[in-house]
């Protein structure tokens, strides 16, 4: 099938063995009752076999919803696929799943990661030094101070299964110049307060030895990536914010990969309008310090 014919939100791609593995959240379901996750296989950008369902919910399985932004990551022979899951009555969180090929079967791998008492979306793995860290967001929905749209990060065992560090904050999204406070929380949410957008961070280290990260929030125009950067390359920073988002409006949840030729490429969903989200791919290029659509 044709890459705009794929309708899913928070693309993700590997790339293993000369293909290109393409996962995301299911759009027709995203938002009620979920039961998996599937893969499409493509040996270029435009052209996909699938989808080929790569995890179906387990009878008695507790997680019936939110089975959200699944990536996948081959590390010491197997593969793993980093995911939110979540039901009724329980705060999301972000667990791992596992399996020997990028198209499964992936069987569920770790218990929560995050912390139980905690709202938490969107993991992605950074490995620095050779050690694993999950990055994630701290949910709005647990108020205080999530409202300002927080992003941490935790060191993890070096077989994926656990966390072994407390969470640390990277930054917080109302840190950005262009972010804005979601005009829906009082309709949507019921929050009252000024409620920032945080979620699909994603990281990559490149030749200048900068670390940057990119992630999505609510601006002037909608959904949005914007970029933060560790100058000296390491994931505790400090970070600064680029001023202007990578991309401004109407599109999010974004990865960076290497394609085949050894290109830098962006990835994200476009539009964020329902059941008519597509993956999109954009060479990009730092320069100065700053990442910029080519």
């Amino acid at each position: 099938m044709k890459r705009g014919d794929i309708n899913i939100r928070d693309p993700y791609v590997l790339v293993h063995d000369g293909k290109y593995y393409l996962y995301g959240t299911r759009s027709e379901s995203c938002w009620g009752e979920m039961d998996g996750f599937d893969c499409y296989v493509g040996e270029d950008l435009e052209n996909f076999e699938g989808p080929f369902e790569i995890f179906h919910r387990p009878d008695g399985f507790w997680a019936n919803r939110c089975y959200w932004a699944p990536e996948c990551y081959s590390y010491n022979g197997s593969f793993y696929l980093v995911t939110t899951l979540g039901a009724d009555g329980c705060k999301n969180g972000v667990y791992i799943l596992k399996a020997d090929s990028p198209t499964g079967p992936f069987e569920v791998y770790s218990g929560r990661i995050t912390p139980e008492d905690w709202t938490c979306i969107d993991g992605t793995l950074y490995f620095e030094d050779g050690t694993p860290y999950l990055v994630y967001s701290h949910s709005f929905e647990d108020r205080g101070e999530t409202l300002r749209g927080d992003y941490c990060m935790q060191k993890l065992s070096a077989d994926l299964k656990t966390a072994v560090s407390d969470p640390v904050r990277m930054f917080s999204a109302c840190e950005t110049a262009w972010a804005h406070p979601i005009p829906f929380a009082k309709f949507e949410f019921g929050i009252e307060e000024e409620c920032y957008f945080s979620d699909g961070a994603n990281l990559i280290r490149l030749e200048d030895e900068k670390l940057y990260m990119i992630f999505s929030s609510w601006s002037t125009n909608g959904y949005a990536v914007g970029v933060a950067v560790s100058d000296n390359g390491k994931i505790a920073g400090p970070w600064r914010q680029q001023e202007t988002p990578l991309y401004p409006e109407n599109g999010g949840h974004g990865m960076f990969f290497k394609d085949l030729q050894g290109n830098l490429i962006f990835t994200l969903h476009s539009p964020n309008d329902k059941y008519m989200e597509r993956p999109v791919f954009f060479n990009v290029a730092a320069e100065n310090g700053e990442l910029h659509i080519r």
